[in-house]
């Protein structure tokens, strides 16, 4: 934003203006504050346009237009005057980048990103469609990234698809690029709903790629390109993005899905009030343009030009007061402390020394995204913490690779961590398979690696000894589960349905909790394998009855558990059901629906709402908007962990040289160290010690946590005990 100039007006239409946002051939954009405290994005027409009729015609088409359009991914009018003395147009100000400079900053989006980007927007032309509007000028400079997802800016060249063109054939009707070939050969008639839908198709196409895909150069070449030639879509290395983009480009209007056929034909969630959608950078990026306009100074009776503009600190204090948040210093260390920047910013230290880093190997854009964003989030605020600290010896950086879930893709990133020789350790992999592919390459470095969320019981023979299991495995989780469903009054057997669609972890912890159940307690199980791909569990839930089930777990996927839960319902059964950690998630309520209700969970993460991890989520919300997510406070407390045994390392040793890594290693292994989630300590086989787990359950419609799951009483007895 720039400062406001002395010609420049003081208030616009109800406004206080407080800067410039920018300028075009035609008018100027300002951002204003109402006296409610709203602030706007306010375009006024420069005075030689204004009496101009048919420029003015056009632009109360373009206010008439935007009022049309009713969808929560259009910025909103917010008001207007067309016939004044001085036309303007307000809309709803939303402060973060276009889509055009998240690109050009921090890069291509990955295909995930590029899915979901897609079906916000394309909700957004739905919505412009039905109102019987073309946009006529999808671009990525029309698309706002924001805190809560993007914004289609910018009807300047609308129109009604029946309406007759006010616009000469020499002006523009569109962006060379990101037009469709029928606005590049018919001329703006010619362009309806299609044309959006063709556009869409160019704008994620540059989302994935980072370049238009007709190329650019001379406006004659390029358009020939687009109306004959093939798209450039090389780089899109997802078949399933690559095929969505070929149908969107498609030369002829009809071969196109319509924007809600895209819509529906897209299968990724759309995420609210997140940005855990687009990579960390990107995320950032927002973040910090979302801050900044926190740090907005209120409205003086004095030039704009004396406006002062807001420091990093002061912004970052501004978020803290604008969310209400209140922390009492002492114990540990203040949130001021959290959000401090990292040392050094490039990765290197700043004294020219070799850099102390701590790798992230997480799935970002694959199948497990959501927990290895998480994950590297949580490893982001450990550093700053310890880079916090006044006694700190060392600066430490962050290094992150995203081996998407792939295992081929995981051997690479690890052989590029192990030969990066500031490398000290790394948290991860996210996932099983991509854990059982790394194991070899870092052992035989001697490189510490750390997962909290693979959790499976054995991995495929090869060398660990520089592996640590951060989390409880399926085994320790059994115990918990047994705990709560059968140590309560009633309760004498678990029927236990290992559905084989769960896949492997799935029967693991199927067969560990039919097994142990016998040795934990004097109750009894009925087990029931239910073949993968069987769609009517009924019969199978009636025969459990039948059987004298007082409790139920399922062990599956998140599609079974709900045909659990609504044959159960349709049963009448309201005793206690329980299912597998790896089906939690919202989709588990949308299918089940009422008979979700009741259901809990026992799951190795902490909930962002314990105690114990306030002042942690405190610090996650400032940093990112947004609370953290499962697996984050984890790898937050294994990265604390690891700086932990480098400080003693270097302490002990009274001097500031690095450590070996196979002394880094043992350090690890010999380390018991006070996290947010639990304690970790670790067994000869670099197994977590402990069985730390947390309840979870579906009340009114939610998940809400239940607290910490309770201690399993091996040995203690064999007979049930009260429930509390």
């Amino acid at each position: 934003m720039e400062l406001l100039r002395p010609a420049d007006p003081a208030r616009i239409g109800g406004h206080r203006l407080l800067g410039r946002l920018g300028v075009g051939g035609m008018g100027v954009v300002y951002l204003g504050r109402t006296d409610a405290g709203a602030l706007a994005a306010i375009k006024v027409i420069l005075p030689e346009y204004a009496t101009d009729d048919d420029f003015r015609t056009r632009f109360r088409r373009e206010a008439e237009a935007a009022r049309l359009v009713d969808s929560p991914w259009v910025v909103a009018v917010t008001g207007a005057d067309t016939e004044g003395e001085q036309p303007w147009l307000a809309t709803a100000f939303e402060p973060g980048p276009a889509l055009s400079e998240a690109v050009a900053r921090c890069g291509p989006l990955p295909a995930r990103s590029v899915r979901v980007l897609g079906r916000f927007l394309s909700r957004a032309l739905t919505a412009v469609h039905a109102a019987g509007l073309v946009h006529r000028d999808v671009k990525p400079g029309n698309v706002l990234l924001t805190a809560d997802g993007p914004r289609l800016i910018d009807f300047g060249i609308a129109r009604a698809t029946e309406s007759t063109t006010l616009t000469g054939n020499d002006l523009v009707i569109g962006t060379p690029g990101f037009l469709s070939p029928e606005q590049a050969t018919g001329g703006s008639c010619a362009a309806g709903p299609a044309s959006d839908v063709f556009s869409l198709g160019c704008l994620l196409a540059y989302a994935a790629t980072g370049r238009p895909p007709f190329g650019s150069g001379a406006v004659d070449a390029l358009l020939h390109r687009t109306v004959h030639g093939a798209p450039d879509l090389d780089a899109v290395e997802d078949p399933e993005l690559r095929f969505l983009l070929e149908s969107l480009l498609a030369k002829e209007p009809g071969e196109r899905p319509t924007a809600a056929e895209l819509d529906a034909r897209i299968a990724e969630d759309v995420p609210h009030d997140s940005v855990d959608w687009l990579p960390a950078d990107v995320a950032a990026l927002i973040t910090d343009r979302s801050v900044g306009m926190l740090g907005l100074p209120d409205i003086e009776p004095t030039l704009a030009e004396k406006m002062p503009q807001p420091g990093p600190g002061r912004r970052r204090a501004l978020l803290l007061a604008g969310a209400g948040l209140v922390v009492a210093a002492g114990g540990g260390f203040a949130v001021r402390e959290w959000l401090r920047d990292e040392a050094g910013g490039s990765g290197a230290d700043p004294s020219g020394e070799r850099g102390w880093v701590i790798g992230v190997q997480a799935d970002l854009s694959g199948p497990q995204s959501a927990a290895g964003r998480a994950q590297e989030r949580g490893v982001r605020l450990a550093a700053r913490r310890f880079n916090a600290r006044k006694d700190k010896r060392f600066t430490l950086t962050v290094k992150v690779l995203d081996d998407r879930g792939d295992a081929v893709r995981a051997r690479r990133v690890a052989e590029e961590f192990t030969r990066d020789r500031d490398v000290l350790a790394v948290v991860g992999p996210t996932g099983d398979r991509t854990t059982e592919a790394v194991l070899g390459a870092y052992d035989e470095a001697m490189l510490p690696v750390l997962t909290v969320s693979s959790l499976q019981l054995a991995y495929a023979p090869r060398a660990k000894r520089s592996f640590f299991q951060a989390g409880p495995c399926e085994a320790a989780l059994c115990g918990p589960i047994i705990d709560r469903l059968v140590l309560r009054p009633g309760v004498e057997r678990l029927g236990v349905l290992l559905d084989r669609a769960g896949g492997r972890i799935a029967h693991q912890v199927g067969y560990l909790t039919t097994m142990r159940t016998g040795l934990l307690t004097s109750g009894t199980t009925y087990p029931r394998v239910i073949p993968a791909g069987t769609r009517d569990l009924a019969p199978v839930v009636d025969d459990m009855l039948a059987h004298a089930s007082d409790a139920f777990f399922y062990a599956g996927d998140v599609t079974g558990a709900a045909r659990t839960a609504r044959a159960l319902a349709a049963a009448s059964f309201e005793g206690p059901r329980m299912a597998i950690h790896t089906v939690m998630g919202a989709r588990f309520i949308e299918e089940a629906g009422k008979s979700a209700e009741g259901w809990e969970f026992t799951a190795p993460y902490i909930d962002a709402t314990a105690p114990a991890a306030r002042e942690f989520t405190v610090a996650h919300r400032a940093e990112y908007h947004a609370p953290p997510a499962p697996w984050a406070a984890e790898a937050y407390d294994v990265a604390g962990l690891v700086t932990a045994a480098v400080t003693a390392l270097v302490r002990g040793a009274g001097t500031p040289e690095r450590p070996e890594r196979a002394a880094l290693v043992a350090g690890i292994a010999a380390s018991s160290y006070k996290g947010v989630s639990r304690t970790y300590a670790f067994d000869e086989d670099h197994r977590l010690k402990g069985s730390d787990a947390y309840l979870y359950g579906v009340r009114n419609g939610r998940f809400v946590p239940l607290g910490a799951a309770p201690k399993p009483t091996a040995g203690a007895g064999r007979s049930p005990r009260p429930y509390a």
